[in-house]
């Protein structure tokens, strides 16, 4: 349990990484942001995290930038940089900083060299620290639970599992530049890219599942960073249907507004996933890292995750997406689950 003598306690948070391991932290921030309402809480992370910490202003205050540390892959290592980031740390005099990185083994000894009042966090046997405030590493729970679990073990009650992603009303504006169509038409979002090459789904397989929604007469929008658009101009080109290719060409907020009001994500488990769980846009979800206990949404009646690491079925991942769109097309016409609804050569024919 974390207890402070301080009217507005400084709490630090250690978490230097990406964007969808930063969303599945969000409920446990909130719940530390309820708890303490008066405290400053700064956010540790990398440095694109500045515009996560902007986005979450309600729960965050302040973002310092991590210099990267031996061990730790996300950014290359300067000593010199460390030691000022050390000097630095030590002079703000934390009253406690949480060690929400992982397991430990790394991050826990690096936190001790920053001095805070008081420090808490993940640990396991062979980084053992102070029981109170440390709590044995969950391997296998979900990434929202374990951080959850850390929060309850702290003293902190937890405040919804439920993952947040808030867009401006200026991103709302950008993208109706860019996607003039979205509160027009209906349209899919398909999402091929993903951060490692190991955890991109063949893009064969992405554009047959493309084809088959726009043959059921959805706009299909194909979405992706600027160094993503290799596999999406590549995913255009294996399809036989127009598709409208958005890589590259909308900023993060506006990607979330386009799934937001989309009526399903079909994409890799990645940042984008996490997105459709905040947005509650129905997905279909690839896990290629064996790991969707951890990663995929939790919510799995309105997210259809699929683990191919344990059955690498193209035939399961099309009949779901069959079932959607057969539902889809059921609720348009008022029909329940038990109408025989078919297609013939004049449209749907309902017997």
């Amino acid at each position: 349990m974390i207890q402070f003598k301080e009217e507005r306690p400084k709490i630090a948070l250690f978490r230097a990484l990406q964007l969808g391991d930063m969303l599945c932290a969000v409920p446990a921030i909130r719940a530390l942001r309820h708890a303490f309402p008066t405290a400053e809480i700064s956010l540790i992370g990398l440095p694109w995290a500045a515009s996560f910490v902007k986005r979450f202003s309600k729960y965050i205050d302040r973002h310092i930038t991590f210099p990267g540390y031996p061990g730790l892959p996300e950014q290359p290592f300067s000593q010199p940089a460390w030691n000022a980031f050390v000097t630095s740390m030590q002079e703000e005099e934390f009253d406690c900083i949480i060690q929400m990185q992982g397991n430990g083994t790394i991050v826990n000894e690096l936190l001790q060299q920053l001095k805070p009042k008081q420090l808490a966090g993940f640990h396991r046997s062979d980084c053992r620290m102070n029981e109170e405030t440390f709590v044995e590493y969950p391997e296998k729970e979900h990434e929202i639970n374990r951080h959850l679990l850390l929060m309850q073990h702290l003293g902190i009650p937890g405040y919804g599992t439920h993952l947040e992603f808030p867009i401006t009303e200026q991103e709302e504006t950008g993208l109706l530049q860019v996607a003039p169509f979205v509160h027009t038409e209906k349209y899919i979002v398909v999402h091929p890219g993903s951060r490692g090459s190991d955890r991109r789904w063949s893009p064969f397989y992405f554009a047959a599942l493309a084809d088959h929604c726009a043959q059921h007469g959805y706009r299909v929008v194909i979405t992706g960073t600027t160094e993503e658009t290799y596999i999406t101009d590549y995913l255009e080109a294996l399809m036989d249907q127009p598709v409208t290719n958005l890589a590259g060409k909308t900023s993060l907020g506006a990607v979330a507004a386009l799934i937001k009001h989309a009526q399903l994500l079909i994409a890799n488990c990645t940042g984008v996933s996490h997105m459709a769980a905040a947005t509650k846009t129905p997905s279909i979800i690839i896990s290629m890292d064996g790991e969707p206990h951890r990663w995929g949404p939790l919510n799995r009646q309105l997210h259809h995750v699929f683990d191919w690491t344990q059955k690498r079925s193209f035939v399961d991942v099309h009949h779901q997406l069959v079932e959607w769109l057969d539902e889809k097309e059921r609720a348009a016409y008022g029909l329940s689950k038990f109408s025989n609804l078919q297609v013939g050569e004049q449209g749907f024919i309902i017997k």
